[in-house]
This record gives C-alpha cells, sequence and structure tokens, in this order.
C-alpha cells in the first residue's frame, strides 16, 4: 500500500503538530505557509499542562518543560499593585500534572518544526481548497500558485479568517468582534525577576510573564472600537497603562514602538457544526478561534493536532477517521470558547460599583486558598492525549 499523503495549510502550532503527529504515525506531509517564513506573528505563549501532554505525543513536552520559569507564586492584581489573590505554582502542578510554562511563540514553533523533514516545509506558497475531496471517493485537491496538489487529508490551519473553514461552511457567520483588542510586547526583564501577573483595571488587563531567557512578555488589553489603530501604539500603552504598578510602565518603556503588535480579538461564538468535511479538517483558530481570557488558544490547537492524528492512522477509513476527531473535539472545544467569552466580559467590566464588586469577589476566591482559583481550569488543564506518549516523563505526568 503508497503511503497516504496529508497536506497542511498553514505552519502555526496548531498545523506544525498536526503535520508531525502524521509524519509520525506513517504519513507524507507536506506543511504550505504562505509567509516567505516560519516566524510567526505574535510574541508569547502559555502552554498548560494538558499541552504539555498533547506535545508528549510528538517528543516535544519535555524540552517545553524545560523552559518553565514560574517558581513561587504568581497572580492577580489591581492597578495600584494589590493583589487579590496568589496563584502557587506548586498547587498548579500538584493538580494538573504540571505548571504553566510561558514562552516564545517562535521558540515552540522551532521546537515542533525540528521534527519534521525540512523537505516537508514549504514557506511563501500561499494554498487554497479547490475540493475538499470525498471519503471513500475522490482525494482533496489544494491548489497553489505552483500548480495542484492531491491528498488524501488535507488539515487547514489558516487562522482565525480562515478562507478554507469559509468554503467548507459559507453559511456560518464566521469569527464576532469580542469588543477588546490587545496589545503584545516581548522586552528585557527587569532585576529582580518579576513576578507573573495579571491586573485588572476598569475595562482594562495587564499581564507579566518572565521568559526562560531573561526576557518578559507582556500584553495588554482594552474596550477599543473594532479597527482601529493609532501611529505610536507604544505611546497608547503608555497612556493607558503608565500610571498602573511596577514594572507595568518600565516594561512598556523598554518596547521599541515598532515592537508593539496590536490585534483585535476574535472569536468563534457561534460553533461550527463539524471540524471537517470530505478529506479536510479543521484544526486550531480556523476551527475554534476564542477569547485569550484562559490562555488556551495555542492549547486547543496543539490538543488537535494530536487527536487529528491519532484517529487518521494510515489504513483507516478516512471519513469514520474525521467524524470521530470532530466528535472529540467540537464539544470540548465549544465548551472552552463559551468559559472564555464569560470570563472576557467579566474582565471588560468598567463601571465602578461593578469592578468594586469584581475585585470584592476575587479577593475572597484567594481568601479561600488556592485551590479555589485553581479549581476553575478543571476539565481543561487536567486534558489527557488519547495515544500512547513518546515521552518518557509524560507517561506519568
Amino acid at each position: 500500500m503508497s503511503q497516504p499523503r496529508a497536506v497542511v495549510i498553514g505552519s502555526g502550532i496548531g498545523g506544525l503538530t498536526a503535520a508531525v503527529a502524521l509524519h509520525q504515525g506513517g504519513w507524507h506531509v507536506t506543511v504550505l505557509e504562505r509567509a516567505p517564513s516560519l516566524d510567526p506573528v505574535g510574541a508569547g505563549i502559555g502552554l498548560a499542562a494538558n499541552a504539555q501532554r498533547a506535545l508528549d505525543v510528538i517528543g516535544v513536552g519535555d524540552d517545553v518543560r524545560r523552559l518553565s520559569t514560574w517558581q513561587g507564586t504568581g497572580g492577580l492584581r489591581t492597578p495600584s499593585g494589590r493583589w487579590l489573590n496568589r496563584l502557587d505554582s506548586a498547587a498548579v502542578a500538584r493538580r494538573f500534572g504540571g505548571p504553566m510554562v510561558p514562552l516564545h511563540r517562535s521558540t515552540l514553533i522551532d521546537l515542533i518544526a525540528a521534527r519534521l523533514p525540512a523537505t516537508a516545509l514549504h514557506t511563501d506558497s500561499a494554498a487554497r481548497v479547490s475540493d475538499p475531496g470525498a471519503p471513500g471517493g475522490r482525494p482533496a485537491v489544494v491548489t497553489t500558485a505552483d500548480g495542484e496538489l492531491t491528498a488524501d487529508l488535507v488539515v487547514a490551519a489558516d487562522g482565525i479568517h480562515s478562507s478554507v473553514r469559509s468554503a467548507l461552511f459559507p453559511h456560518h457567520p464566521g469569527p464576532r468582534y469580542t469588543g477588546f483588542t490587545t496589545w503584545r510586547i516581548v522586552v528585557p526583564g527587569p532585576e529582580p525577576v518579576i513576578q507573573p501577573h495579571e491586573t485588572w483595571g476598569a475595562g482594562q488587563l495587564w499581564g507579566s510573564q518572565p521568559l526562560k531567557d531573561g526576557r518578559v512578555y507582556a500584553y495588554g488589553a482594552a474596550t477599543a472600537p473594532e479597527g482601529q489603530r493609532l501611529k505610536d501604539e507604544r505611546a497608547e500603552l503608555l497612556r493607558r497603562f503608565g500610571d498602573w504598578h511596577d514594572p507595568v510602565p518600565a516594561l512598556i518603556a523598554a518596547a521599541t514602538p515598532d515592537g508593539v503588535l496590536r490585534h483585535d480579538v476574535h472569536h468563534l461564538i457561534d460553533p461550527l457544526p463539524a471540524f471537517h468535511r470530505g478529506r479536510t479538517a479543521l484544526v486550531g483558530d480556523a476551527a475554534h478561534a476564542m477569547a485569550p481570557s484562559l490562555g488556551q488558544g495555542g492549547n486547543q490547537a496543539v490538543e488537535d493536532g494530536v487527536v487529528l492524528a491519532h484517529h487518521c492512522a494510515p489504513g483507516a477509513d478516512v471519513g469514520a477517521a474525521l467524524a470521530a476527531y470532530s466528535a472529540e473535539r467540537l464539544p470540548r472545544t465549544s465548551t472552552i470558547v463559551r468559559k472564555a467569552a464569560r470570563v472576557f466580559r467579566v474582565q471588560e467590566l468598567s463601571s465602578a460599583p461593578a469592578v468594586r464588586l469584581r475585585e470584592g469577589v476575587l479577593a475572597l476566591a484567594g481568601r479561600l486558598g488556592p485551590g479555589a482559583v485553581v479549581r476553575a481550569f478543571d476539565g481543561i488543564a487536567d486534558w489527557r492525549p488519547p495515544q500512547h506518549t513518546y515521552a518518557g516523563r509524560a507517561q506519568n505526568g
């Protein structure tokens, strides 16, 4: 029997995870990325225990764990610096099998891509699905500037504004604006090393996460009209957050004007009817874009990749495999999308009475102990992949 062929459109976290998992499972894989390089648009990402276990399946989990920086406590603060509650890394590790690991997206992309043959990766290769294919019948067809590729399986990892998703489900309303815009920076870290934290203000928030290499990944978010862009986004950050507690002003000042990324936040609050059609499957933001309030967008994309490959073993019926993938992933990700949206609505509260009430509830949760905060991720961070892992320590993790 000839080796089955998979074409992956998009080289983000979900697409590369799927590509590596399929390659290790016996597929011939081609990854098509429209950008001129694999350098991702973005700054940092936090990988929770669920994503670390998914990455164990492709042998990357331990590489990620070695980049962990979170020791001791972090937590939630007010703009004045008052701690509302504290989150202990040891409590998180005990409950879920590992702490959150913050790292630069490019670091994660490099770790995953290294598991693929160099010949599998094709940059500057825009692609579209001209035929999603039919299980048990015709192959899928992907069209590029260099011609057509036929495939037994197409994995669409082309992001939140996925053209493949629009082609597969033309009547779906697509992503909706959450009302929040975000800014992200990566800057040299101050001394001493800061504690990881999020700070919630009136319709605004800030987060700071130290990275293994001494830099800090920081992000801001605020309610704003969709599509608004300013000439100097660093000046806008200083205007909004310059009087917040240390080290927020110093982190903003350390950013270069062209080093500030700004993106509006959209989510697929209306779930898709399925994550597949024909021989074509959707992964990551193309399938279930979510608000970043739970930090699970990239984590769920990693889960998608290993679950898809698990069901799509060479020789398996593609139709049945993709139906099983949709059945497993759609309910889970839809639940997380809705939960992230609920948390986002709490974060965007802006009236003084609502903010005071929110702070009181969060402070009470903190006084009840770290378990009350940690339990919010039950059913999310405790997920385990459906197949064996290749990393030795993950067998019991």
